[in-house]
């Protein structure tokens, strides 16, 4: 069960790369910082106080970027292998429980999938937007896809607290409806 989880959660942090490179990767740091979320040996540097400053600068300049029409359209141009390598490094953070070939197997084939195949509609949303509203709906898609970013992130990382409270409440429901029928 604990595989499923850890997979299920690398590839839902992999998408969420795929809105925006930083905002997972910042959130993932913050998540190891307060002991949220363990992570693979070797990942436990993206807690550290150097990388936390280093993301969340990115994070910001990334968000800022894609308001700015000529900085969005380069973001754009480096946006889908940046995703896919956030992709890849965030999903094999998550997958301690794995063996190295097989952990890194997985984050490129599902984290970097996810990653471009979130990034791969985030790219063609872009074009139908600049097309049909000539870039003026480009604000709005950003904010969007911004928003998604963190809130796939943060369902991602409380995903495992999420099951864990369906699972309680259906065995209490079980147990609730068990007494109700032998009394």
């Amino acid at each position: 069960m604990n595989h499923l989880v850890e997979i299920a959660l690398g590839i839902g942090l992999a998408a969420a790369t795929g809105f925006r490179v930083f905002i997972p990767l910042l959130l993932v740091g913050l998540a190891a910082r307060f002991e949220v979320l363990t992570l693979t040996d070797g990942f436990a540097w993206l807690g550290s106080t150097p990388a936390l400053v280093i993301l969340g600068t990115a994070c910001l300049l990334e968000l800022a970027g894609y308001y700015l029409p000529w900085v969005d359209n380069l973001l754009h141009a480096i946006a889908p292998p940046a995703a896919i390598v956030a992709g890849v490094l965030v999903s094999a953070a998550v997958l301690s429980d794995f063996a190295p070939e097989l952990r890194w197997t997985l984050a490129v084939i599902a984290g970097g999938g996810a990653a471009g195949l979130i990034q791969g509609s985030t790219v063609a949303a872009r074009q139908a937007s600049s097309l049909a509203t000539l870039g003026i709906g480009n604000f709005g898609l950003a904010t969007a896809e911004a928003l998604l970013s963190f809130f796939v992130t943060v369902l991602a990382i409380l995903l495992p607290l999420f099951l864990l409270l369906l699972l309680g409440a259906f065995l209490l429901w079980r147990v609730h409806r068990r007494l109700r029928v032998a009394a």
